[in-house]
């Protein structure tokens, strides 16, 4: 009797192990954490990773070649448009330019000369003629003789061509002192480029020349922005380009601040596709810049393409997929129970419901070790 209530005792425990593990796994309460289904604001969103960028950016540079020797701004200066920014040293051009003056002079007394020479010509050939025509009238009455008649003749045509040799030299002085201006206006403004001014209002992000520096034309002296128009110039890719159009709302994400994000626009939409990556550039104006920012440093944008108000929401973590079905386990009295799912429009963590939930159904999160085992019908305890 006794061997048969051991066999018994072994056997009932043996049995209880499989028993055990099978109510611990099929049986036993899982674990949950439930969240009440709330109605909210869901807005569908593109992403694109970008960087700050200047809409209007300059490269302040020489016109001319030269030596510098002042900078009346650095890194990081306020400038404002037709401010002096560098000079150049301008002795060589000061001395050219007192050299064109003293020209410019000398023909306008060049000038006055020619005229007084034209003058004296005219009277000269105003004298021949008149002594031609009186030898003339002589010669008809027989009392000048031809020789004389002849010379008159010779005398007029001197007078003649001495009065057109002064015209011509008028002329030549007159396009002297044209010249002359010129050669003045020429190094006035070869002097005025020794002076290098702001051509619009903005920040100096960069220095690249020191005083005492050669510098030619297209040297960078300076890198001036506008902060008038500063955007973040996003990549997308190109499948959602139907979708984006300027005027759309844009959230951006600085990765200098994670934890915060800066409302925007979108202003431009590229027309040309990158033929590796297959994005395009999308650009957004920030309606606000984070308190330290930088041109170049990086940020994710979201675009928003669509946007639901007061709809039935749950977080997009909680959707579960089963044979391509979307939906979401929820607390129904204590036990699991599955609901197929419509989904709408999703972005920014949340995707509408269309139908499948109703608001202050009580949605179902379990950590992943114990995702298979929950099951329809099973039953769950709310963790605490």
């Amino acid at each position: 009797m006794g061997k048969i209530l051991r066999y018994t005792v072994r056997f009932l425990v043996i049995a209880a192990v499989p028993a055990a593990v099978f109510y611990f796994v099929k049986m036993s309460p899982v674990t949950v954490s439930v969240s009440t289904v709330k109605r909210g604001h869901v807005a569908a969103e593109v992403m694109g990773t970008g960087v700050l960028t200047a809409h209007t950016k300059a490269t302040i540079s020489p016109k001319i070649q030269g030596r510098l020797v002042e900078l009346r701004v650095d890194q990081n200066d306020v400038v404002t448009q037709g401010q002096l920014l560098a000079r150049l040293d301008d002795s060589d051009l000061r001395e050219q330019l007192a050299i064109a003056k003293a020209n410019l002079e000398a023909t306008h007394a060049t000038y006055q000369r020619t005229q007084a020479d034209q003058k004296r010509a005219e009277a000269v050939t105003v004298q021949a003629k008149l002594e031609h025509d009186r030898q003339s009238q002589l010669r008809t009455k027989q009392i000048a003789s031809e020789s004389e008649m002849d010379v008159s003749r010779e005398l007029l045509q001197v007078a003649e061509a001495e009065e057109a040799r002064a015209v011509a030299a008028v002329i030549e002085a007159q396009k002297q002192i044209v010249a002359a201006e010129r050669t003045v206006d020429y190094q006035s403004a070869r002097l005025a480029d020794t002076s290098i001014f702001s051509p619009f209002d903005g920040l100096i992000t960069r220095r690249d020349r020191q005083v005492g520096d050669i510098v030619i034309p297209g040297a960078s002296i300076f890198q001036l922005i506008s902060t008038k128009d500063i955007w973040v110039s996003a990549w997308v890719d190109e499948s959602f380009m139907a979708a984006l159009k300027p005027g759309q709302e844009a959230k951006i994400v600085f990765r200098s601040e994670l934890g915060s994000s800066y409302s925007g626009s979108v202003i431009r939409i590229s027309r040309e596709v990158d033929r590796e990556t297959r994005e395009f550039l999308v650009d957004v104006v920030p309606h606000q810049l984070p308190q330290s920012w930088a041109i170049g440093q990086r940020a994710e944008v979201f675009l928003v393409t669509a946007k639901r108000d007061n709809v039935v929401r749950i977080p997009t973590k909680s959707v579960r997929w089963r044979d391509g079905q979307a939906g979401v386990m929820v607390n129904e009295k204590g036990r699991a129970g599955w609901r197929n799912l419509a989904l709408g429009v999703s972005g920014g963590g949340f995707v509408e419901v269309t139908d499948g939930l109703a608001e202050n159904d009580a949605v179902i999160s379990v950590r992943e070790a114990d995702a298979k085992k929950l099951q329809g019908g099973r039953r769950v305890v709310i963790a605490r």
